[in-house]
């Protein structure tokens, strides 16, 4: 699962520098089987981005992109959407992705949204449905796609700040840039199918990978 992720971070074609930052020697020494450094992490982190920042502080770089492990289904063009407000105007401090709720995602807390202004930042995020219908919904339903670009000072930031009520909340990370003032640009491209959090979603990942081939 962990190859198919980092297959789709080097056909992406921003970088030539792909590290999996994790706790577990098991993932760490499956990484070096398939010619891929890992970085092993402290065990403590909250969040994924917590994790980075430890990785940030071993290797400076002016951008980094988060790809979580978990998301075998994830797509290079998804990939190169997150990074491409950083990389084309270095005033964009961070950026994420969304796509369009179903139906049957809107209501589920399991599925992130998120509101923009008009200019695509994101002014929120929720479990929540937002922005609720109170006189019926008059677009699509944003979803986030949990894939993160951010400079190396912001991340140099983040690890200064401490979780505040709305990340605590909600349980999202990227609540913690908002209450602090950063700025997170949001480019629409390709949801996955889904995540894998157990082993049945996993067999699926599989059905899925064998039918895009």
């Amino acid at each position: 699962m962990i190859q198919w992720v980092i297959e789709a971070a080097r056909a992406a074609g921003i970088t030539d520098q792909v590290i999996v930052a994790t706790p577990d020697p098991e993932i760490a020494e499956a990484c070096r089987r398939f010619d891929t450094e890992a970085i092993l992490t402290s065990a403590d982190h909250p969040s994924g981005t917590d994790r980075i920042a430890e990785v940030a502080l071993l290797r400076p770089a002016d951008i980094f992109v988060n790809v979580q492990g978990d998301e075998p289904l994830i797509r290079s063009e998804t990939i190169r959407a997150c990074a491409g407000p950083l990389m084309a105007d270095r005033t964009v401090e961070m950026g994420s992705v969304y796509s369009e709720c179903t139906e049957r995602e809107v209501d589920s807390p399991d599925v992130v949204k998120v509101v923009t202004d008009v200019d695509g930042f994101a002014l929120y995020f929720s479990r929540c449905p937002i922005p609720y219908p109170r006189h019926g919904r008059t677009g699509a339903v944003k979803k986030h796609v949990g894939i993160y670009a951010c400079t190396g000072q912001v991340l140099a930031r983040f690890r200064e700040w401490r979780m505040g009520e709305l990340e605590q909340a909600e349980s999202l990370e990227q609540l913690r840039f908002l209450e602090n003032g950063v700025r997170i640009k949001m480019s629409h491209g390709a949801g996955t199918e889904v995540a894998v959090d157990t082993p049945e979603q996993a067999q699926e990942v599989r059905r899925l990978l064998a039918a895009r081939s």
